[in-house]
């Protein structure tokens, strides 16, 4: 993890974390290591823990998200935020971001503005998530001063209708929906499941809306249409970045970015067996 992630040491201070969210009692248990832990295959659980790490580190008063949509592993969610801060190298104190697809759970732009005090936009097609996520703001003070959660009602549309042309932005981010299909989700989901040891290979533990989780193309798709859209807004943007978890998109990707003269780079990031990276480029700042 960045060296600057609070979460590195991968061991949950449950003692800590109970402190603050006594229901998280309800799922800990020890695993055959005499470790305290508890299920990542059960939402519910994980809903728990990540209340309590961003009350606890955070100062994040009653986060929620609704039955269904995605919980976000916190730890790796902050890595993103570290290595844009890198990126960006902390020239200004009034840094504002986009977070594209800021989700139910609003979680970039909550750790956005927690970490770096920066100034977020949080963009959903999805009128539910929008709904959840100006919910998880409203109750922490700072965060309504920060964040500002708005609806893009065209999904053809990446940037435009919420990046206005007289407006500009140090950087957007964005975990874009990585599946081509349902079933292809679903497969990965199972996948997971079997990962953790979860034998209850039910749709229920699914964990997420269609538009977090696949679009027509997947992310190869995705992330091209993005690229594409970005030209449009090559002066309102410094930096436009994206998780890119597929390692095989990536020489398309390049190759696209390259026909359009831009500075880019990969970024790798791990977090204990899983590597992913972020793609950023610029048509205005060397990177």
């Amino acid at each position: 993890m960045h060296p600057r992630n609070i979460h590195r040491n991968q061991n949950y201070n449950f003692e800590a974390l109970l402190q603050v969210n006594p229901e998280l009692d309800h799922f800990i248990f020890k695993n055959d290591y005499n470790t305290l832990t508890i299920d990542f295959a059960n939402p519910k659980a994980v809903i728990a823990l990540n209340k309590a790490i961003l009350l606890l580190h955070y100062g994040v008063i009653d986060w929620e998200i609704p039955e269904g949509f995605l919980c976000p592993p916190i730890p790796s969610r902050a890595d993103y935020i570290h290595y844009i801060a890198d990126v960006l190298k902390n020239e200004s104190d009034n840094i504002s971001g986009i977070d594209i697809g800021v989700g139910a759970n609003a979680i970039y732009s909550i750790l956005g503005a927690k970490i770096y005090q920066w100034n977020m936009v949080g963009s959903d097609i999805n009128l539910e998530s929008v709904k959840s996520a100006k919910k998880n703001i409203s109750f922490t003070k700072d965060l309504k001063d920060k964040v500002t959660i708005i609806h893009q009602s065209d999904n053809a549309n990446i940037f435009e209708g919420v990046i206005e042309k007289d407006q500009i932005y140090d950087f957007t981010m964005c975990n874009p929906p990585f599946h081509k299909s349902e079933k292809e989700a679903l497969k990965g989901t199972l996948r997971k499941l079997n990962n953790l040891n979860n034998k209850q290979q039910e749709k229920l533990n699914f964990g997420g809306q269609a538009n977090e989780l696949w679009c027509n193309g997947g992310e190869a798709l995705f992330l091209k249409r993005m690229i594409k859209q970005s030209v449009d807004f090559r002066l309102n943007v410094k930096f436009f970045t994206s998780l890119v978890s597929k390692k095989e998109n990536l020489p398309k990707l390049e190759k696209q970015l390259l026909k359009l003269n831009t500075s880019f780079k990969i970024i790798p990031m791990e977090h204990g067996n899983k590597k992913t990276r972020i793609i950023a480029w610029s048509f205005t700042e060397k990177l």
